[in-house]
């Protein structure tokens, strides 16, 4: 399930940042949202399967409450998720 954690993490960043930096600036600057509503139920899926997958291993990676605060908020923030798949999920 981590395997599947950090595929989802890195895809859940990369909608992140398409949506926030090429679909919404498309989106007003054209006033075509054809991008936004493309990218949009994708992004909400994988925000949706990392927020699930993250508490699911809360217990098994053992994982403190700071850490999974950190993880949850990292799919709020641009780039935050690659944080977390760096310093959390990638083997040592």
């Amino acid at each position: 399930m981590l395997t599947l954690f950090r595929v989802i993490t890195i895809l859940e960043g990369i909608s992140y940042i398409l949506l926030l930096f090429v679909a919404m600036p498309i989106k007003y600057l054209t006033q075509n949202d054809s991008y936004v509503k493309m990218l949009g139920m994708p992004h909400g899926v994988l925000f949706i399967a990392y927020i699930v997958l993250a508490i699911l291993l809360f217990k098994p990676q053992k994982w403190n409450y700071k850490d999974l605060a950190i993880i949850l908020i990292a799919s709020l923030l641009p780039f935050a998720t690659f944080y977390v798949d760096w310093k959390y999920l990638k083997k040592r």
